[in-house]
């Protein structure tokens, strides 16, 4: 048969292939055959392959795959396409990198209707379940009329023919006590939840241990399902809820535990989106563990017998005291204000109620004021239900002063329990002030979670400068940096995203007057309605020039102002949302002017561009100097 593969002679360019116009009003399964070859062993900048998926009206293609691993056979990946109303096309990117030796080639893309974890095994790619190979027993094809085969059953499930094909595993190689054969699904990648169900033989002389498991992408094994007894030798259905809200495989195993084990045969496994059982109740949706603290504290609340232990508080932009985290001047959560600093004094903030046996990410955003001693002064407690139990998961130990720093704790508990704020001053002397904002939870680990790919149009400038490029490096050029500038008095002590990372900004020192630093994006597809810019920007010092944002459409030399901010800001980092559109392809370009002195770091982080209008609108898109109120600090 014919095959397509990427041409080598092109080193370090992209070979692009589009499909057509593609709809998926149901759910379907992209199974893509493929293969990377090469005869070097390794390579500092490998070829990959990259499938991403371009929807009409988005600037961006959001990336559903991609692979590096040389093979010396084929492979396949499965990757599951959610329903949507839009049309679509999927696009597949070869990229060469550094390495001459090397060759990518796509044997077969298909796609069909349903789950990538459903399979009948008639075909030869078997939907890309792989067998964990033992040296004695081996889920093997059986089927297909092949006379030598060790096929058991006269007839599979699927075609009730004995030339259909199903997967099987038998006890005659059996050598040791509990041998076990593991067939492996293929990820399931996007969220699912509903009932899984398989036909199975199981002809057993002595125990046969026939399981279904969950595995997550940590390795934690949950299982699902059990033989309960002996069976007669004919297709039995088995139906089993699940629910995987993050990244899962499924597991069947099958433990023998001797040679006189008789068999295993599995088929037909398919998946439904609603429960087996008419199991009623909403699944668990994390939003509602999370809270921007913007309009009240949402599900979180406090113990009346403890006092007010948090405040809900805004501080107007100002050049002394940091804003929240969510916006810069909107809302967060304050302990140990000055009316309730008491020696020993305990402040708690409890969330809501969380089902017991989930994997969660508990992530949020602190800063602390005016402790000598940090350690210990803010804790997160699960309590478990029945209020008996409570464990300490995280406490601070060190962080910057007034930088807000991101925190993230992975847990899971057997029962219902609540997450648990603690703020707590050792004595009346040395009592600062903690804050706490933008609390989110998510299903699965924090490490599973970093593992995803990030969302198309995104940057926090943490590896790299993502879509962006310089018009000329040199000294009047953004730089990227973590921590503080060099300068006092002016540009961050820290990035919007973690605290800890990086951001954008220019340094102003090595710049003269009204010197210029350009940060272009790369070319982005227009499309037609708004789209919507948000971004984080800093500009503290009182020197600082103008900071700008522009749109340029390909093709012409205009460039269109969008946004403007003139002069020192705020001492925190402030979000900037712009609503633009464009039906041609175009540029956005962030431009900063140094002002008059070296007081003027201006810094950007944290840039996402969404399709679709915004949902909050800014009040002023181009000011002009600081605003009055700029020294004032209200709680």
């Amino acid at each position: 048969g014919h095959y397509i593969s990427v041409d080598t002679s092109y080193e370090g360019e992209k070979a692009v292939l589009s499909s057509p116009d593609l709809y998926s009003e149901e759910w379907s399964c992209v199974r893509l055959i493929y293969q990377i070859a090469t005869t070097s062993d390794t390579s500092p900048d490998p070829a990959r392959l990259n499938l991403f998926q371009r929807q009409e009206g988005e600037s961006f293609d959001r990336l559903l795959w991609s692979a590096k691993e040389p093979s010396d056979s084929w492979l396949i990946a499965s990757l599951d396409l959610k329903n949507s109303t839009k049309k679509y096309k999927l696009v597949l990117e070869g990229e060469m990198g550094q390495d001459k030796s090397t060759s990518i080639a796509v044997f077969e893309i298909k796609i069909t209707s349903g789950y990538c974890i459903e399979c009948d095994f008639e075909e030869n790619h078997l939907c890309g379940y792989v067998n964990r190979w033992n040296p004695n027993v081996n889920w093997f094809v059986g089927g297909g009329n092949i006379r030598n085969s060790q096929s058991i059953l006269p007839k599979d499930h699927t075609l009730n023919s004995a030339l259909g094909h199903y997967m099987y595993v038998d006890s005659v190689y059996v050598k040791h006590f509990q041998e076990v054969a593991q067939l492996i699904s293929p990820k399931a990648m996007a969220p699912i939840s509903g009932c899984l169900s398989f036909y199975y033989q199981l002809k057993q002389e002595s125990s046969i241990v026939f399981t279904v498991y969950l595995r997550d992408m940590s390795g934690f094994y949950e299982e699902i399902w059990k033989t309960d007894s002996a069976l007669n030798a004919d297709w039995a259905l088995a139906e089993v809820d699940f629910n995987a809200p993050y990244p899962v495989e499924v597991i069947f195993e099958v433990a023998f535990n001797s040679a006189k084990g008789g068999y295993v045969a599995l088929d037909d496994i398919s998946f439904s989106p609603v429960y087996c059982s008419n199991q009623t109740g909403t699944p668990f949706n994390p939003a509602n563990a999370g809270c921007n603290f913007e309009e009240d504290l949402c599900n979180f609340y406090q113990d009346h017998k403890d006092g007010p232990g948090w405040s809900r508080v805004k501080v107007k932009r100002n050049v002394y005291r940091a804003g929240d985290h969510t916006t810069g001047f909107g809302y967060y959560l304050l302990a140990n204000t000055k009316f309730t600093s008491q020696p020993g004094y305990i402040g708690r903030l409890y969330g809501p109620t969380l089902p017991g046996n989930l994997q969660f990410c508990l992530r949020f955003y602190y800063a602390l004021y005016g402790f000598y001693k940090m350690s210990g002064t803010l804790a997160v407690y699960i309590f478990e239900e029945n209020h008996v139990v409570q464990e300490k998961i995280w406490s601070v130990l060190e962080s910057p002063k007034g930088v807000w720093t991101q925190a993230e704790i992975s847990f899971k508990k057997p029962m219902p329990c609540k997450v648990v704020f603690v703020s707590w001053c050792k004595s009346f002397w040395d009592c600062g002030l903690v804050a706490l904002d933008d609390v989110s939870l998510s299903l699965g680990s924090c490490q599973a979670a970093d593992l995803l790919l990030p969302s198309p149009g995104e940057c926090t400038f943490e590896r790299d400068e993502c879509l962006f490029t310089q018009k000329k490096r040199g000294r009047g050029s953004w730089h990227r940096k973590r921590g503080p500038t060099p300068t006092s008095y002016t540009g961050p002590k820290g990035d919007h995203t973690t605290g800890v990372g990086y951001y954008m900004y220019i340094e102003a020192s090595n710049m003269v007057y009204g010197q210029r630093a350009y940060l272009i994006s790369r070319s982005l597809r227009g499309t037609f309605g708004k789209q919507c810019l948000t971004f984080f920007y800093h500009m503290y010092g009182a020197g600082t020039g103008l900071l700008s944002v522009y749109l340029k459409k390909e093709g012409g030399d205009e460039e269109i102002p969008l946004w403007r901010r003139t002069g020192e800001q705020s001492i925190s980092w402030l979000r900037g949302l712009i609503e633009y559109e464009s039906d041609t392809n175009y540029q956005i370009i962030f431009e900063a002017i140094r002002g008059v002195s070296v007081r003027s770091d201006t810094a950007i982080d944290d840039i996402l561009f969404q399709a679709g209008p915004c949902l909050e609108v800014e009040e002023i898109q181009f000011s002009s100097g600081c605003p009055d109120s700029l020294n004032e600090i209200e709680y």
